[in-house]
């Protein structure tokens, strides 16, 4: 740890990942996504650990959930490319998706929220925008966010990259990430090393005994 008057540098993985200051996102881990990516199983049971890991150091668990605004809402930009994404030429075509409620909407029972964490509905893909996440993040003197979820080359990306440039210590836990397409999902973890550090759970776990 070095002092640079303004702040304390932290320049270990322990230090970086010290419980009191660091927050665990669970990312978009939900049916309708948990379903459609390439490795459900390990994706499942490295989530689970880590969570609990995260649950017995005291660390701060938030879950985000896609809660999707009505079309009328949304910008036209939006609306466009969800009408890419789901194949059709109207937005009148587009089908209600991520309802709250929904079973496509619910976590996993596996990995599902413990009465101490906090769930945030959130509508576009960066944990930081159209939520109070930042807010909290102030309020508890957090410094270091750990990203895991669904899917890596979009909403962790996105988030990753709000993080790092917002200056927290940004970490992205190689195992417990995901996507519905595996090439992609291995093409961002090539890229994201240049703005966080990408490492398995187990390494943080281990600096957590």
């Amino acid at each position: 740890m070095m002092d640079t008057q303004k702040s304390m540098l932290l320049t270990t993985l322990k230090e970086i990942v010290e419980p009191k200051h660091t927050c665990l996102v669970v990312w978009d881990v939900q049916n309708a996504l948990v379903n459609s990516i390439f490795n459900r199983e390990q994706f499942l049971k490295s989530s689970k650990s880590l969570i609990e890991a995260a649950r017995k150091n005291n660390v701060l668990v938030v879950y985000t959930k896609i809660t999707p605004l009505p079309v009328s809402l949304e910008s036209p930009w939006r609306v466009y490319m969800m009408m890419k994404r789901f194949g059709v030429d109207d937005p009148k075509k587009l089908r209600p998706w991520m309802l709250p409620g929904s079973p496509e909407a619910q976590i996993p029972d596996e990995v599902k929220p413990a009465e101490d964490d906090l769930v945030l509905n959130k509508h576009t893909a960066s944990v930081f925008i159209g939520t109070h996440f930042e807010y909290v993040m102030m309020n508890r003197g957090i410094t270091t966010i750990l990203f895991s979820g669904i899917a890596t080359e979009i909403g962790i990306a996105s988030s990753a990259r709000d993080s790092s440039n917002r200056g927290f210590y940004t970490v992205v836990l190689s195992d417990c990430v995901s996507s519905l397409d595996k090439e992609m999902h291995e093409a961002a973890l090539k890229v994201l090393p240049r703005i966080c550090l990408v490492m398995p759970s187990t390494e943080v776990m281990l600096q957590w005994k």
